[in-house]
Order: C-alpha cells, then structure tokens, then sequence
C-alpha cells in the first residue's frame, strides 16, 4: 500500500480567508443563458446493465493533479489550485498521505462548494467537476462571466483519493484497524474517523459557502409507474417536509433546496436521454441522515469549535445511476453521464445567479417522478409518515 508523502508548497502561497456572505443575487441576470439544444433521441439504456465498466477509462488521483495543474496553467480567468496543506487545514492528506486538493475560481460575493466522488467507486461526479471547471477557468461567454461574477466556487473533484484509487466506496483506516469509513455518514459528533473527514470540515468552515451540490452515483434504477431507466436522481439528504428540514433556517432551506431541484429538474427534462427522478431508498423511503456531509452544513455542526458562529448552507446532490464496483457504468456512458452533471450544474448555477430558482414554485417538488413516500430512513431507523 503506498503512502503519498504531503507535496512541498507551491510557486505561491494560498493564502487563507474567509468570505463574507452577502445578500441574495436574485438582481443578477446572465446576458446569455446556457445553450440548450434540441432533444436528442432517447437512449434504450444510459448505463449498462450488463456488468460493463472501462475502469481504465476513469481519472486516477495522478490524472486529476495532472489536469488540475494543465487547467490552472492554461486558465484565462484565474484557476488557483491547492491542497489543504496550503489552505492551513491542520489535518491535510487522506487516510493513506494523499494530498486533498481544491480548486478555486471566480471572485463573485458568494462561495458555492461543489464536490465529488466522497464514494471511491462513483466516479463521473469528479470527472464533472473537472468539466465544469474548464468551463469556468477558459469560457468568455456572458453566462461563464456572470457566474464568475456572482461566486467563488471551491471545487472538489476528489474527496476520498484513497477510494478512489482502489474503485471502493470507502476510505480505510491506517490506526490498525483496517476498518472502511463511509465518508458521507462521518460528519457527526462521536464519529469523524477519517481524517479527509477532519480535513475537509475545518476547510469548510474557513470558506463558509453560500451553497453547493454534491455529486454521487446510485445503483441502476427504473422510474416508478413507468419501468423506465433513470439516469438520474436529484436528492436532498433531509427530507423536505421530514422530521429535521422544515426546523432549519427557518425553512427557509426546505423551500430553496426543493427550488433547486425543481429548476434543474425542468432544465434537464428537455433533454430526451436524460431520465430524472426523486432519489428514495429501499423503494419509498426519504432520505433524513443527519451525518451525511450535506446534511451536517445544512444543520451547522460546530465540531472541535470550529463553527462557533453556527453556519449552515443549503445542499442538494445528484446521483447518476451505475457505479464502477458493480460493473454498471457502461463502456459507452461516460460521456453521456459526465454532460449530464454539467448541465445540471449549469442550470442550477445560472438559475441561482439569475433568481430563475428563486422563483420555482417549491411544491412542484411532488412533480418528479417518485413512489409514494412510506416513510424517512433517519440515522436510528425508520420513521413511518404520519
């Protein structure tokens, strides 16, 4: 098992800050809007579901330092790439001494996070990112402006490197113990076993972002009442009307998160390969973890004092169906899946920068496709609705 030693610092130092929150950018109006082009033609399957999987296709943890650093170099607009060494996190590697990397773009008010890949094994979410981050590195169009204007995006395209490099969900403990961590159910008090986990909360509270998305990989899945494939599923990890959403923010983040959602969800349905549902587990179940990552910004956990101020952030995610482990991505997806997270990000980029988001009707949220919900799967168990 090879250890990676943490990398001598950079040509220049990344100096650490904070930003300060403004108020909303509902005033902000892009000049040109995402082009958007006619449907394409429905595809049979967007994954396959014949235990297909080119993993030698998928961005290893040297690959993605190797275009990072191409991007930062060829960047027109001011890509900065870091560790969280240069950030002054006080843990900085994973697990098995991988350097965490960062990049950040923009010099807009507001901070959005953007992540990927937490689960070694469900890699387009990173491989999006890096797309996305072309785009806002090198693009001159009025939309890619206006969203430089409007944010700083801290992108993460690889939160769990070790995972990643050995197509697993999990990080593994180097204490001995050899026990697999699931990193997104270890932002919690009591827990916080990895230190990529230590790392990249201490990281969040220096930014304090505005917004973000996180971005995963789901089993292969059909849409309830049709049978048809889904390639994708749109989520937010408490559940909107659930036992914790509706107490935060003053609901505030149970009306915004089902906006987002819903404008991403319209945005995308006019494409015909793309097949968009509600993501549930165990067939009707919302999602209600409170030691989810996503979940632990939206509640504003203070760990270590990190976070005296109690800041939360809303967050939803996306779940593109197949995963490598399982050998359901498919030897013709990549493609598809990967354009298919960047232009939900985009649309959710620029509806938020636009206020097009802000103004969704939140209800509509009952509009995407879902089985009826039967109850919310919480961190100690089922909890049946009404």
């Amino acid at each position: 098992m090879t250890l990676y030693p943490a990398q001598s610092p950079r040509r220049r130092a990344h100096a650490r800050r904070r930003f300060a929150a403004v108020a909303a950018t509902a005033s902000l109006a892009l000049a040109t809007p995402v082009a958007v082009g006619p449907a394409a033609v429905a595809d049979a399957q967007f994954p396959s579901t014949e235990g297909n999987t080119n993993t030698a296709s998928l961005m290893t943890y040297d690959s993605m330092i190797a275009e990072l650093e191409k991007i930062e170099q060829t960047s027109k607009h001011g890509v900065d790439v870091f560790t969280l060494a240069e950030a002054g996190t006080e843990f900085t590697v994973s697990e098995q001494g991988r350097d965490l990397y960062v990049a950040t773009v923009g010099d807009g008010p507001e901070d959005v996070w953007l992540q990927g890949r937490i689960h070694g094994n469900e890699p387009y979410g990173g491989e999006s990112l890096m797309a996305l981050l072309k785009q806002l590195g090198s693009n001159n169009s009025a939309t890619y402006q206006q969203l430089r204007q409007a944010y700083t995006f801290h992108i993460i395209p690889m939160y769990n490197p070790d995972g990643s490099e050995a197509n697993i969900r999990h990080t593994v403990l180097q204490d001995g113990s050899e026990e697999r961590i699931d990193l997104n159910r270890d932002w919690m008090e009591g827990k916080f076993a990895a230190v990529e986990s230590e790392a990249f909360y201490e990281y969040w509270t220096m930014v304090d972002p505005d917004f973000g998305v996180d971005i995963h990989h789901q089993g292969l899945k059909t849409e309830y009442g049709t049978g048809d494939d889904v390639t994708l599923s749109l989520g937010i990890s408490l559940a909107p009307g659930g036992p914790t959403l509706p107490t935060l923010a003053g609901g505030e983040y149970d009306v915004l998160t089902r906006q987002m959602n819903v404008h991403v969800f319209d945005e995308l349905s006019r494409y015909g390969s793309i097949n968009i549902d509600r993501y549930q587990v165990s067939g009707s179940y919302e999602i209600d973890i409170r030691g989810g990552v996503v979940s632990a910004m939206m509640l504003g956990l203070n760990h270590r004092g990190l976070n005296p101020e109690g800041h939360s952030n809303p967050m939803v995610f996306f779940e593109t169906s197949g995963n490598s482990s399982d050998g359901s991505l498919g030897q013709k997806a990549r493609g598809k899946s990967i354009q298919q997270n960047l232009r939900g990000l985009e649309a959710l980029l620029t509806g938020m920068a636009s206020g097009e988001v802000q103004q969704e009707d939140p209800e509509r949220w009952e509009e995407i496709p879902h089985a009826p919900t039967t109850g919310y799967l919480t961190d100690d168990g089922i909890i049946p609705v009404g």
